[in-house]
């Protein structure tokens, strides 16, 4: 894999709603660009209050309906490895909050196995592994995505690679089957440090002052190992998109007003 980053990026909304709207809105632009170039667009979504909030925010737009979905795949960079219908599925959330809305073919949405589907943790994450290298492009066995979306957790952690685990520091396969997670449930399936940042564009999304700590030490060049929030990056953009109460640690330096 080609490491090439951008620099990162800050951008700052008065609260959480407020943010939830502002990402959604450049979410629909960018699908939309995309489609419009005739190309195939590849999102990977997250889990939590805010990746549901910004889905549930695009749900809204009077934009949805205007874009061609036929040419968009979604993905999730972790999912927690329980039934298909419970309610810690991230499948499940995003559905509700926007996917079962859109006219989209059904092969378009690519989930991880579920636990009640046949498949053990390990099988589920082979599955996963297989259904990326489907989508492989001529520099890596998995799609680059064209928005990444991830959570940070308020010990750093995105999608389901958490801090001082062995997971983060994987290079070689393109999932990975989680046990014994520090956060509830126990085991899930995720994406690997280097899909996550073989994306074109990797937006972390981060509400509360709870995550201000978090935001500051990925923003000061911690070590991903203890702080994987600060180890994600895209080709192209890497963005936190967080609230004021997140963004309490953040040198002025770094705000970017215009973006």
């Amino acid at each position: 894999m080609v490491e090439a980053w951008a620099e990162k990026r800050v951008v700052i909304a008065a609260d959480g709603p407020t943010l939830a709207e502002a990402v959604a809105a450049r979410f629909l632009s960018r699908v939309s660009k995309r489609v419009e170039e005739g190309k195939l667009a590849h999102i990977s979504l997250t889990g939590g209050s805010m990746g549901s909030a910004v889905l549930a925010a695009a749900a809204r737009s009077s934009r949805l309906q205007t874009i061609d979905w036929s040419r968009v795949h979604f993905w999730w960079s972790d999912e927690r490895f329980v039934p298909r219908a419970h309610d810690d599925r991230n499948e499940k959330q995003a559905r509700a909050a926007l996917l079962d809305a859109l006219v989209i073919p059904a092969e378009n949405i690519h989930a991880a196995a579920a636990s009640d589907e046949g498949l053990d943790l390990d099988a589920a994450a082979a599955a996963y592994a297989a259904e990326l290298a489907a989508f492989g492009g001529a520099e890596d066995p998995w799609p680059s995505f064209d928005v990444c979306f991830l959570g940070v957790g308020p010990d750093a952690h995105i999608a389901s690679l958490f801090p001082d685990r062995p997971e983060i520091l994987l290079t070689d396969p393109a999932v990975v089957a989680v046990r014994d997670s520090p956060k509830p449930p126990p085991e899930r399936v995720s994406m690997t440090r280097p899909v996550i940042n073989s994306s074109k564009r990797v937006w972390m999304v981060l509400s509360g002052a709870d995550k201000a700590s978090a935001l500051g030490l990925a923003l000061a060049g911690a070590s991903y190992a203890s702080v994987p929030a600060a180890g994600a990056k895209g080709r192209k953009r890497t963005v936190f998109f967080v609230d004021e109460a997140a963004a309490a640690n953040v040198p002025p330096e770094l705000i970017d007003r215009e973006y």
